[in-house]
């Protein structure tokens, strides 16, 4: 019993290991995000180099941003989210480089951690849940293809003996 509880919980933990919710960028001014998620708040260190920070999705969606110091705390009182997507996050006022920016926190609803990677990104945010190596959002079968070739399907039906539910005797004529 131990050998499948094992088996069950490992493609779980690499499927979680692999995925990274929010994908964050910086350009010129703009602080850039593409998320699997719903933002409710985020929270960033800097090393003096943001005078300011407004605009973009946060105030779009009503979040208050706070800037002190070293460290930027958007969020909002109203529970409101970022949703799920790409965009501006942030416009950043002054000496902003990308490497001023560390320590990236960001939540998602109900206040989850979400993962996050900062700096340039090799490309959208990959989930793949089936483990094929194909991002599930290029992919046009999450799961697998039946022998009919249909995305989870379950295959020839009982009776039947092709596809297209055709009853065939064993000589291979239909009936």
């Amino acid at each position: 019993m131990l050998k499948k509880t094992l088996a069950l919980f490992i493609p779980l933990f690499v499927s979680v290991a692999l995925s990274t919710d929010v994908n964050i960028s910086l350009d010129g001014d703009n602080l850039n995000y593409t998320s699997s998620e719903n933002i409710a708040g985020f929270q960033f260190t800097h090393n003096g180099c943001i005078s300011g920070a407004s605009g973009g999705d946060a105030a779009a969606n009503g979040f208050i941003v706070s800037v002190s110091g070293t460290t930027v705390l958007g969020f909002s009182f109203t529970g409101a989210v970022i949703p799920s997507g790409g965009g501006v996050l942030l416009n950043l006022n002054g000496d902003v480089t990308e490497e001023c920016l560390s320590d990236f926190v960001i939540s998602g609803s109900g206040g989850v951690l979400l993962t996050s990677e900062y700096g340039e990104s090799e490309g959208p945010i990959c989930d793949d849940i089936d483990l094929d190596g194909i991002c599930d959002n290029e992919d046009d079968c999450v799961g697998e293809y039946d022998e009919c070739g249909v995305c989870n399907g379950d295959g020839i039906a009982d009776g039947a003996c092709d596809c297209d539910g055709n009853v065939l005797d064993c000589a291979g004529e239909c009936g």
